[in-house]
């Protein structure tokens, strides 16, 4: 049923909760009575919470059935509860955690759902049929830049079956201790994503030939199959057949006419929704992420595992508050030390950097009603769903499984979207209830708005509305179903709002190592 517009209205996530959010656009005023007789003692701006109870200095306050934090003074009913009135708690301790102790739900295996997608000889799917020219360094990436767009204007009119050109550009490769501790994991970030399965099982690579990543360490020999030729096509700006700037310009651009051949003989084909390996993310969250966008992507969640599909949620920052919950869902000891593992060296990290996670909400965050990482955790979580969590893997590693994994990452809505592409990724979801113009060039992004109001407003940025859910107007299950189906639509060629618009965000290699 469709709430009134008008109508004063807060939504508490669980019976054990002493507060609610705000609904309405705009907030509450003070004095404004709901249904239930609640008064509120204070203006609420929307999303953010209100007391349901009075609360003596030291009280827990209660959201999602958890302790989020600890009221630094005496609050009556209907107060508002910001972050200026919390005290955060203490972070779960990583030892002592329940470790695979929550089975799974039993659901049915979801059967007969498909997509139209561009089959690899590795057994993997593109949901996009792209030329991703590789780079070793960034010295290399202007003459790529320029290249890109004489390709894009000039030679990819030619192969209608081609979807897109990219460069996949970074700000690596030299000046850096490239043998050091860590330093593989941004080379093996970029050597998988080359493999990604949207760019149909090819690599070609431009580098300029003094670098400390050269072609031969990026790909080993064996390390990547190659669509046309015995090697990865290279084109190398340093060589002595090049003069002057056009000469390496005409070589990428003869390089890459013969590799957009390649890849315009590929067509679509009927493909299992097995076969689909989606990254599930969010970014610019508020107050209604975890009530609405969040659980609604939950609810996909599930049901792409139970079609066989594989779903990766990460951003080590932002479930580092709930391992516990995670732990618990593990399908196996190793999975959860796995995990345990991850967060321990995110612990270690900020104990170097000398920060605490209290660095972690951001001030937009805040205003959308978010009080501290705790709460955040909570509602970032519930993209994963309810299936048991199977396997775990570190940053720039690639999928080696199906079913539900998770994927370590920071929380940088560029980092976690890079190391996602690098574990194979080949369709991209993407929550947010402050706004965000985030994009991929190397994946279709589908953008899903938590606030009725967000896409009203940006109702050519978002592609799927759940503030319907906090309104009345649809269920978890009812956004879950249309994301889920949208995926298989856009996986088969359909183009989402950042498409369209080509928001396309830079790649951004995780690098622990120390720079020389």
């Amino acid at each position: 049923m469709t709430i009134p517009e008008k109508t004063p209205l807060h939504i508490r996530m669980h019976a054990g909760d002493n507060v609610a959010i705000v609904v309405n656009d705009g907030g509450l005023p003070a004095g404004t009575v709901f249904p239930d007789g609640l008064v509120l003692v204070d203006t609420v701006p929307q999303g953010h919470k209100v007391a349901l109870a009075d609360f003596a200095e030291g009280d827990a306050v209660i959201r999602y059935n958890v302790t989020i934090g600890f009221a630094a003074r005496a609050l009556p009913r209907g107060s508002w509860i910001s972050e200026a009135v919390l005290r955060m708690p203490a972070a779960r301790e990583l030892e002592g955690l329940p470790i695979a102790t929550r089975a799974a739900p039993v659901m049915a295996p979801l059967e007969g759902y498909t997509f139209q997608g561009f089959k690899n000889a590795d057994g993997s799917v593109g949901t996009r049929n792209i030329l991703a020219i590789t780079t070793t360094v960034q010295c290399v990436s202007g003459v790529v830049e320029h290249a890109v767009k004489r390709i894009k204007s000039e030679l990819l009119p030619r192969y209608p079956n081609v979807d897109d050109v990219v460069g996949l550009e970074h700000s690596y490769g030299c000046g850096v201790a490239i043998d050091a501790p860590g330093a593989e994991i941004p080379i093996r970030t970029l050597r998988n994503i080359t493999q990604n399965p949207n760019f149909g099982g090819q690599a070609m690579v431009v580098s300029l030939g003094c670098e400390k990543l050269q072609p031969a360490r990026l790909f080993p020999k064996g390390s990547i199959p190659i669509l046309s030729g015995a090697e990865p096509a290279q084109v190398c700006l340093q060589d002595e057949g090049h003069v002057g700037f056009q000469s390496m310009i005409d070589s990428i651009m003869r390089t890459a006419d013969v590799q957009l051949q390649a890849l315009n003989a590929r067509q679509r084909e009927t493909c299992p929704a097995s076969d689909l390996v989606v990254g599930v993310q969010c970014g610019g969250s508020d107050a209604f992420s975890g009530v609405t966008a969040n659980p609604a992507v939950g609810y996909a969640t599930d049901l792409l595992v139970r079609a066989g599909a594989t779903v990766m949620f990460s951003e080590v920052t932002e479930v580092r508050d709930g391992i516990d919950q995670l732990t618990s869902r593990a399908a196996n000891a190793d999975v959860a030390q796995a995990m345990i593992r991850e967060m321990a060296w995110y612990d270690a990290y900020l104990t170097r950097g000398g920060v605490d996670r209290s660095a972690n909400t951001t001030p937009g965050n805040k205003k959308g009603g978010l009080s501290n990482i705790v709460e955040k955790a909570m509602g970032s979580i519930v993209k994963s769903g309810s299936s048991a969590i199977t396997g775990v893997l570190s940053p720039g590693e690639k999928l080696k499984q199906k079913g539900l994994i998770y994927a370590a990452t920071p929380a940088s809505d560029f980092i976690c979207g890079t190391l996602q592409l690098a574990a194979g990724m080949n369709i991209h979801v993407f929550t947010t209830g402050r706004g965000t113009p985030y994009g991929l060039a190397e994946c279709p992004v589908i953008k899903v708005a938590t606030r009725n109001d967000l896409a009203r407003r940006w109702h050519d940025l978002m592609d799927v509305n759940a503030g319907r859910i906090a309104s009345g107007e649809a269920s978890i299950e009812d956004v879950g179903w249309e994301l889920f189906k949208l995926m298989l639509d856009v996986a088969s060629g359909s183009k989402t709002w950042a498409e369209h618009w080509k928001l396309h965000n830079a790649l951004t290699l995780f690098n622990p190592a120390p720079v020389t």
